[in-house]
């Protein structure tokens, strides 16, 4: 009995492998960068690392339920950036900061609900409806700022992207605040068991009686809802609204949220993986900028555990029968 009771342990440990994994490189890799320069551990530097995590994270949590349900979303750089461009230039117009940011999440919410339609609705790959969504974001993008930055914007705008409390990031705030409540909802309600559901089984969900095309386009909307906020918070951060702000993002979201133990084929994933994939991500462009090593590695470094964390994943759906 206490054999058995030993393996069941052993066996609970080695599926959350993925996440357990992701500490120790953490670890191994933050003592490692702090003892080559102290500076990593600078309480400048921190916040830096925790400023550009959240950025991540915040879009990172809405795409953790659209990977739990086995959909995908690749539009979500581009709705950044064009969620971003259109806060500022409502904000520029002279219109209060809640109607500019309220305009921005609108877009995204708008964007949300096409994806979620075509890919319901009309049964179109998600690859697809969301990778030519992508392209069509960019055109508008380029259509209305002509390539541009807009600049400059109003203090109230600003002081959301660079204002802080005791010293610690508005964004940074914020993510943690999301992360509360998307966890929250994920394990603790109704919803965050019909997402896991259709993840596992969409036709037995659809049996059980759960809504699926209503629960699988809601998660299209939040991901494009999240892109929008944070688009808007990167253009106050950085005073302007910049053109090319979500370039790459929508790759290294997904990224951070495979690498935090997600599965690609849906039905299983936690935010606080999430938080771990992005938290990586940006621990390793931060180590090698302050090793001075080449930031093209980074690319390199992250294809390799993206290919790892996946095989990992497949490697646990069939050792434990996960589909």
């Amino acid at each position: 009995m206490n054999s058995h009771s030993k393996k069941s342990k052993l066996s609970q440990l080695l599926q959350r492998f993925d996440q357990l994994g992701i500490v120790l490189v953490l670890i191994v890799l933050m003592v490692a960068v702090g003892f080559k320069n102290s500076t990593f551990y600078s309480w400048d530097n921190i916040i830096n690392v925790l400023r550009s995590t959240s950025f991540i994270f915040i879009i990172g949590i809405a795409i953790t339920y659209v990977l739990i349900t086995g959909g995908l979303d690749l539009s979500v750089g581009s709705v950044m950036a064009m969620a971003g461009i259109l806060s500022a230039m409502t904000a520029q117009a002279g219109a209060p900061l809640l109607v500019s940011i309220l305009c921005g999440i609108l877009f995204g919410f708008a964007i949300g609900l096409i994806n979620g339609i075509l890919v319901v609705r009309m049964n179109i790959p998600t690859l697809i409806v969301t990778l030519g969504m992508m392209y069509v974001v960019d055109g508008l993008v380029l259509i209305v700022t002509k390539g541009s930055p807009i600049y400059p914007l109003p203090d109230s705008f600003k002081a959301l992207g660079q204002g802080s409390i005791l010293g610690v990031p508005n964004i940074v705030l914020i993510a943690l605040v999301l992360a509360l409540i998307g966890a929250f909802v994920l394990h603790n309600t109704q919803y965050g068991r019909c997402v896991y559901a259709i993840g596992g089984n969409r036709e037995t969900a659809r049996l059980a009686g759960i809504h699926v095309n209503a629960i699988q386009m809601s998660v299209y909307v939040l991901a494009s809802v999240s892109a929008s906020l944070g688009g808007i918070l990167m253009a106050g951060r950085l005073n302007s609204a910049q053109p090319s702000a979500g370039s790459g993002y929508e790759l290294t979201v997904v990224a951070a949220v495979i690498i935090g133990g997600t599965s690609m084929f849906g039905g299983s994933g936690s935010i606080f993986g999430t938080l771990l994939g992005a938290l990586l991500m940006t621990v390793i462009e931060n180590a090698l900028l302050l090793m001075k090593i080449s930031a093209y590695w980074q690319s390199l470094i992250v294809g390799i555990i993206i290919i790892f964390a996946v095989g990992l994943d497949q490697y646990r759906r069939k050792k434990y029968g996960m589909g």
